[in-house]
């Protein structure tokens, strides 16, 4: 049986939980309400580097010390930063639980040390480096900035090379007391655990930090609806991104918008697939949707051979254009709603996937959605849902961004 629990500390730390009785294990960690849309323009990719830093030791561990504990839990461990979000997180046997959220909750108040920042920075401009030779990385980067353009939502994460070449660590520090105060995060488990002693845990180790709340400057994200091609003779494939607008993480027709990317770009059987990859005109033709802090957006992904790349684009936008017009089928809605109902079970099964969904539901929507209410959601959606939400987004309008040999795709 799977319960929820929330809580509230003085200093304004939102704790909420999933306990489970059948569960034999545990997932932990700290959602913070920061990422790239949160930077001013000389900070741009801050949020990146401070969570590489975040694992550089603070006044009580060295960074040999917070890596040696998590692997004498046995902890599944990682972090992530987007555009919209930092996460650090475990995943542990129920026993560490105490362990491990002590672990995390010294990691969140840092050192930031500067030798470990200039280190860091050159370890950061590398990982960049790396991310311009892997071109799904830097078309979604051009894509995005096309898209967005001056608004924060369109900065890489990572940063450029000149805001991490010039930032300094009394950036970071500034940075770090402005978004990282107790009233902006929030401590989530899932898993195996009594919630009691969980808020106790945090209660003993977070209760002292500052009770400072931060903002974020929700400013209307207004997209491009244009075409650029980026040219790179050094790679052998051409690579496309078609970006349109979709509902934003709040919105009732989100899991509508769901579906909908599932119907026109699953990896199998969806509309781009027959259309693109089943002719061996694409290599990988798929769609997914993006919800965002009030914003989304449609992506299509498609790679294929330079000699084909117009007319990939061409039948991509046919099949968008299509769907805006005749709508789905019946047959497609049932196919995508189990297929998105059979993904978001199979992710459920495990704590940490219940962990990923209990902090985003309340990080974007103050709200508990159990698995059985986002499975009813899904099954709601009918076929004019579905074309409604295609007919009003115009979703064949998009913003296309080539990547590859070719000097012009469209």
């Amino acid at each position: 049986m799977l319960k929820f629990h929330q809580a509230k500390l003085d200093n304004g730390l939102q704790v909420v939980a999933e306990s489970s009785d059948t569960a034999r294990s545990v997932a932990f960690g700290f959602f913070i309400r920061t990422g790239g849309r949160d930077e001013l323009t000389p900070e741009i990719g801050l949020s990146h580097f401070l969570e590489h830093m975040m694992f550089k030791g603070t006044d009580r561990r060295s960074a040999h010390d917070v890596n040696r504990e998590f692997d004498e839990m046995g902890a599944k461990y990682n972090a992530f930063t987007s555009n919209e979000n930092t996460v650090y997180y475990g995943n542990v046997l129920p026993e560490f639980l105490p362990r491990l959220a002590d672990l995390l909750a010294d990691m969140m108040r840092p050192s930031l040390r500067q030798e470990d920042f200039d280190m860091e920075k050159k370890v950061i401009l590398e990982e960049m480096a790396m991310y311009e030779d892997l071109p799904q990385h830097d078309l979604a980067d051009k894509a995005l900035k096309t898209h967005f353009g001056e608004h924060a939502l369109g900065n890489p994460v990572i940063g450029t090379k000149q805001s991490i070449t010039e930032l300094t660590s009394v950036q970071m520090h500034d940075y770090f007391s402005r978004r990282y105060a107790a009233g902006n995060m929030l401590a989530v488990a899932a898993g195996a655990l009594d919630f009691g002693q969980f808020v106790d845990l945090i209660s003993e180790r977070c209760s002292q930090w500052d009770k400072l709340a931060a903002r974020r400057e929700l400013m209307p994200a207004k997209p491009s609806l244009g075409t650029q091609t980026f040219q790179k003779t050094t790679l052998t494939r051409q690579h496309l991104l078609l970006l349109s607008p979709a509902p934003s993480a709040q919105a009732p027709d989100r899991f509508a918008a769901a579906i909908l990317a599932n119907t026109v770009g699953d990896e199998t059987g969806s509309r781009y697939f027959w259309a693109l990859v089943e002719p061996a005109l694409a290599d990988v033709a798929c769609c997914a949707y993006q919800p965002l802090d009030g914003a989304g957006m449609f992506m299509s992904y498609f790679c294929c051979d330079p000699d084909q790349a117009e007319k990939v684009v061409k039948i991509a936008r046919a099949e968008l254009t299509r769907l805006v017009q005749d709508g789905i089928t019946s047959d497609e809605l049932t196919r995508s709603a189990n297929k998105t109902a059979s993904a978001l079970t199979l992710s459920s099964e495990v704590p940490m996937g219940r962990f990923v969904s209990l902090g985003m539901n309340w990080q974007y929507l103050q709200q508990y959605r159990s698995l059985a209410a986002d499975l009813d959601s899904i099954r709601a959606v009918t076929a004019d849902q579905v074309n409604r939400l295609a007919r009003e987004l115009t979703i064949n309008r998009t913003t296309t961004v080539a990547l590859g040999p070719l000097e012009k795709v469209v």
